[in-house]
């Protein structure tokens, strides 16, 4: 990078950390770095000369810095703002002009004309074609609504993306055109995707809660509601045994990594500097890994109950860890004494939502905590690296 463009990028990171504002979850330093990198992108597969590519860098940079202002005429603002930074810096008034028509031409209602113009504009829409293109769509839904701008549901935000990418949106650069449009229009088929699974389950919620609310029989709603509530503490079990899974996946990536390239080169004594650093790292990765291991392990109750416990209505028979260890007969007799028992039925099932609950409550306790722990290990890995290497030769 030039010169030029590293002040830029220090100006930009400066004035969005102490001025943007906080409802601003898309146009922020993340999409800024985005669009700044897609640029580079194009800009290394174009014969652009090294003035061009310097003008596409700077205003890929400075195109959203209107925003600490809000979202009106952004792209004006930006570009005024743009030119009074520029002329700061002592650019040319060539550089200036070519920088602010770059950043106009970032506004969707206007037509880009020139290859400068064709570029920033691709570039500021790369995101339709990138993978964290749902992630970064649910974000500007968000932003809209928090400014107050326009209140989408789920459903209707993912029929204007659709619209958006099947109508009205176009790739203008011959790069973006061969290499964007069919990752775009795979994003489109997810989309589509994702909105007839949400179609579908709308329509379920929709059609169970009608059939609750016109039941006059409670027991309809009372069974109900233990479906759907045990059906949603078994999606969260679900999903937090796969972020467990996750995490226990990259840590043991990063030990087979650590042990075949880092671990060998401590033997030699000019790299005595890395042992705490490596040390820390791993400690911090294999607590990780054991924290993961403890939030998905399961633990089997004794599995036996008594003829007492059953008439009692005590044992939980819809919980295999307190029959796993009883014989067909006993079993059989236990559930048909059950099954003639309406409140014995709905104690059961309290029961079984209720330890459930607590199950899920350790899981994401122990998870949250891991996550906490990996997420300060590298941190601290990552500073100890940084002192080790800047004084390795003391």
């Amino acid at each position: 990078m030039s010169q030029l463009v590293t002040e830029t990028f220090d100006y930009v990171s400066t004035i969005f950390a102490a001025n943007l504002p906080s409802n601003c979850l898309y146009h922020n330093l993340t999409h800024t770095k985005r669009v700044f990198k897609s640029t580079k992108e194009i800009i290394n597969k174009s014969t652009l000369t090294s003035e061009e590519a310097e003008i596409l860098q700077i205003a890929a940079l400075l195109h959203d810095i209107g925003h600490i202002n809000g979202p009106k005429d952004h792209e004006v603002v930006s570009a005024k703002m743009a030119t009074d930074f520029l002329k700061e810096k002592k650019a040319s008034e060539a550089l200036i002009a070519k920088v602010e028509q770059c950043i106009l031409a970032t506004n969707l209602d206007k037509e880009p004309v020139t290859e400068l113009e064709k570029i920033i504009r691709d570039a500021d829409s790369s995101h339709f074609a990138k993978e964290y293109f749902l992630e970064a769509s649910e974000l500007l839904r968000l932003e809209l609504q928090l400014q107050g701008i326009a209140d989408y549901s789920k459903l209707e935000w993912m029929a204007v993306n659709i619209d958006m990418l099947e109508n009205k949106h176009v790739y203008f650069t011959d790069y973006a055109i061969a290499y964007w449009n069919p990752e775009k229009e795979k994003n489109l088929e997810a989309i589509r995707n994702a909105k007839k699974k949400l179609v579908k389950e709308e329509k379920l919620e929709k059609k169970e809660l009608k059939q609750l609310q016109k039941s006059t029989d409670p027991e309809k709603a009372i069974q109900s509601v233990f479906r759907v509530t045990l059906k949603n503490h078994i999606k969260l079990s679900d999903i937090a045994d796969t972020k467990a899974n996750i995490l226990l996946s990259v840590n043991a990536i990063i030990i087979s990594i650590a042990l075949s390239n880092l671990i060998p080169k401590l033997d030699n004594p000019s790299n005595n500097y890395l042992i705490y650093p490596t040390v820390i790292f791993l400690v911090f990765t294999v607590t990780a890994i054991v924290m993961s291991v403890l939030a998905t392990r399961p633990n089997v109750t004794i599995g036996k109950f008594t003829k007492e416990d059953v008439d009692n209505k005590k044992v939980n028979l819809l919980f295999f860890g307190n029959f796993h260890k009883m014989t067909l007969t006993e079993f059989e007799w236990a559930m048909n004494e059950m099954l003639n028992d309406k409140e014995y039925i709905y104690s059961s099932m309290t029961k079984d939502l209720y330890f459930l609950g607590l199950v899920l409550q350790k899981k994401y306790k122990i998870l949250r905590l891991t996550y906490t722990i990996f997420m300060i290990g590298i941190i601290v890995s990552v500073i100890a690296f940084a002192i080790a290497f800047q004084y390795k030769g003391f």
